[in-house]
């Protein structure tokens, strides 16, 4: 029976090697490819690849305009009969190939060098033609490809990627990129509303919300616990300041201690000083307070004014979580 475990292992183990070797490439090449992109305020960068080195391309291009780096991919084929003018003076292109002489890309260097771009190209072959004939050139050099017969483009492929991945994330860092500024370019799904969603969106407030005084006697606070169905409630005075809470698992200790639900008032009981958080916090940062503190349910307060209230379930029904 043919080992597909060994064969597997041997491809990981030669493409580790290879990228293990990628640092040497991090050169003074690759901080002026960061320099020349980020002092770039008006243009593009335009990425083009042929074959597999076309499809890293495209992914490169995605991950350098989702980070903050405006791009878009160009099929080099497509260039040539038309989409070339999608390329305009102050663009940065971004030409990739492992042997460096694909014939489709430099066939396009000419009216790139007309137009004034500036080419940067990403090739296995520091003497290649694409190498030579480029402004800046990046090297990804890699010992061998992980294809056994040597053909199919496999550790010279990662090694791409793995490049081009270097280069958007240290542009996004330069740029001081944040977590908001990705949220901004992904607005659908589950990661838009992780990074843009406000606990102020999903809180309950108004009837939902709910209060007792600190006078209150222990039932008729169970009675509102039920009825609001977070789990909890706020112990407020007359003006909604926050006195204490009192949940769920707070009534399990006061029954452990055999405590008079009828005639033992709420405020006697409470936990005072509870955690609190900010409208105006992301649900994510939400999540992790109250991870943090061990706890489901959180009362959102300003100016120590309970204004709302959610729990656990409202941030995986938000799909925060």
């Amino acid at each position: 029976m043919f080992d597909y475990r060994k064969a597997a292992l041997d491809v990981l183990n030669t493409e580790v090697e290879a990228l293990q070797q990628l640092d040497q490439y991090f050169d003074e090449n690759f901080v002026a490819t960061c320099d020349t992109i980020l002092n770039n305020k008006e243009g593009k960068v335009v990425v083009m690849g042929m074959g597999k080195s076309g499809h890293i391309g495209n992914k490169i291009a995605a991950t350098l305009a989702s980070t903050g780096t405006s791009s878009f991919f160009v099929h080099p084929g497509e260039a040539a009969h038309g989409d070339l003018g999608m390329i305009e003076p102050g663009d940065i292109v971004l030409a990739i190939s492992n042997s460096g002489e694909a014939h489709e890309i430099l066939s396009l260097f000419p009216v790139l060098k007309r137009l004034k771009i500036t080419i940067i190209s990403m090739t296995g072959k520091p003497n290649s033609t694409m190498a030579k004939l480029a402004d800046i050139h990046l090297q990804i050099t890699v010992p061998k490809e992980a294809c056994p017969i040597q053909l199919a483009p496999t550790s010279s492929t990662t090694a791409t990627l793995v490049m081009g991945d270097a280069l958007a994330m240290a542009l996004m860092q330069a740029r001081g990129f944040t977590a908001e500024d990705f949220a901004l370019s992904h607005p659908g799904g589950a990661l838009g509303r992780k990074l843009l969603l406000k606990l102020e969106d999903i809180m309950h407030t108004g009837d939902k919300l709910p209060l007792v005084s600190p006078e209150t006697l222990i039932r008729d606070a169970l009675l509102m616990i039920s009825e609001k169905g977070l789990g909890m409630t706020a112990v407020v005075d007359n003006a909604l300041q926050l006195q204490g809470i009192f949940t769920d698992g707070d009534l399990r200790r006061i029954l452990d201690k055999r405590i008079d639900i009828h005639s033992t008032c709420i405020g006697d009981v409470m936990t005072k000083n509870p955690t609190v958080a900010s409208p105006n916090m992301l649900a994510a940062e939400g999540v992790n307070l109250m991870q943090e503190k061990s706890i489901n349910g959180l009362l959102l307060c300003q100016d120590n004014q309970v204004v709302g209230a959610l729990n656990m379930h409202d941030l995986l029904k938000a799909g925060v979580m």
